[in-house]
């Protein structure tokens, strides 16, 4: 029972009344409300399990009515005569058992709990997955996004590259109505469904635990937004926590232009070069910030090198006038070195594929959904 599917528990309970006759032709089956609290599932996997049951020709499903066990059908009598049946655990990629997740790449810091909920989560479906790493290239997603849209997949999961311009295949699977889910991040003024965490009120809690700690000039680091709304929501998340202590965001505090953390460039050694000058000049130039933000771990991690070349890194939560350093996500091998944001990547990967499958199920779903994070503390202040 472990190993199993969650909705083959479902189908194989029903497939047993049914085979001993405890239920008979004509019964209503219970609903999918009560097979999903007798086994503790979503509705999503009773109702999978008992559409499952009716295309096996067992059960009879009638709108507003409910489910009922067939009439002595050949598929019942043939059960009773030999035993049980039940659905392949591993369903055929030529039939509707796939899905695809199409995202930029996957990291210990960011990236890789995401992808294996997904591709977990997949499995408690009875789905494969395909996965597709874009490297944060829109040509190399676009690409993807119309092979895998194409028959492959019965539907997509994207993490959107970062970038200026939406990807117009993307844009057409929205307006087709297409089975999709953006994780991560959402298309502004695009009515996609996406999970993604409130960046908003993760930088406010960030900015302000400096804040707590001491320190009044702090600095953003990120690369540029380009209209990617995780970059955009925590910049104003940033200024938004400066604003409640009375601390008007000042310009020349942010240095918003840093291009080798992103995925495309993680190996350009001369955009690594060009960046740790541009953090070097902004320490020079601006000796009276202590607290910095980072928008993502591996800028930190940037930050703190540069930090410690210069002699400037400070303890965490210390704030007589030695550089300290948060950011948001971190690796558990890392988890002690900065204060951090700690997103629920697994939750997030979940409800992705929940909401995938619902709208494969032709239920409605909401468009925005946030996940909750935490604020993490090395230091316990």
């Amino acid at each position: 029972m472990a190993d199993s599917f969650l909705y083959e528990r479902v189908y194989d309970y029903v497939l047993d009344e049914i085979r001993s006759q405890s239920l008979r032709p004509g019964d209503r089956v219970p609903s999918e409300k009560e097979l999903a609290e007798r086994f503790g599932v979503s509705r999503i996997t009773s109702k999978r399990a008992l559409a499952m049951l009716a295309e096996a020709g067992l059960v009879d499903r009638r709108r507003g009515k409910g489910s009922f066990v067939v009439e002595d059908a050949p598929r019942l009598r043939a059960l009773r005569a030999h035993g049980r049946t039940r659905p392949s655990r591993t369903p055929s990629l030529q039939s509707s058992s796939c899905l695809a997740l199409v995202l930029p790449d996957a990291s210990d810091a960011y990236g890789l709990a995401l992808l294996c909920a997904i591709e977990e989560r997949c499995a408690e479906y009875g789905y494969h997955l395909v996965v597709r790493r874009t490297r944060d290239s829109q040509p190399v997603e676009e690409q993807a996004i119309e092979a895998l849209a194409g028959g492959v997949a019965d539907g997509l999961i994207v993490f959107p590259v970062h970038g200026e311009f939406y990807n117009a295949s993307l844009v057409r699977l929205v307006l087709d109505r297409s089975p999709l889910v953006l994780v991560d991040r959402y298309l502004p003024g695009i009515p996609a469904c996406s999970v993604h965490t409130d960046n908003v009120a993760a930088a406010q809690a960030l900015t302000g635990h400096l804040l707590d700690q001491g320190h009044r000039q702090i600095a953003f680091f990120s690369p540029p937004a380009d209209k990617t709304s995780s970059i955009e929501e925590r910049i104003r998340g940033f200024e938004s926590a400066l604003r409640e202590r009375g601390l008007a965001p000042a310009t020349g505090r942010y240095v918003t232009d840093l291009h080798s953390t992103l995925p495309g460039s993680a190996t350009d050694r001369g955009a690594a070069l060009v960046d740790r000058d541009r953090i070097r000049a902004f320490v020079a130039r601006e000796p009276a910030v202590t607290g910095f933000v980072a928008c993502e771990y591996s800028i930190a991690v940037m930050l703190r090198e540069v930090l410690e070349e210069l002699g400037e890194l400070g303890e965490v939560g210390d704030a007589a006038g030695r550089r300290v350093i948060a950011c948001f996500d971190s690796p558990e091998a890392d988890a002690k070195e900065f204060v951090h944001i700690q997103q629920d990547q697994r939750t997030m990967g979940r409800l992705a594929v929940d909401l995938l499958i619902s709208q494969l199920s032709g239920e409605n779903i909401p468009s925005l959904t946030t996940v909750p994070f935490s604020l993490v503390d090395p230091a316990g202040r």
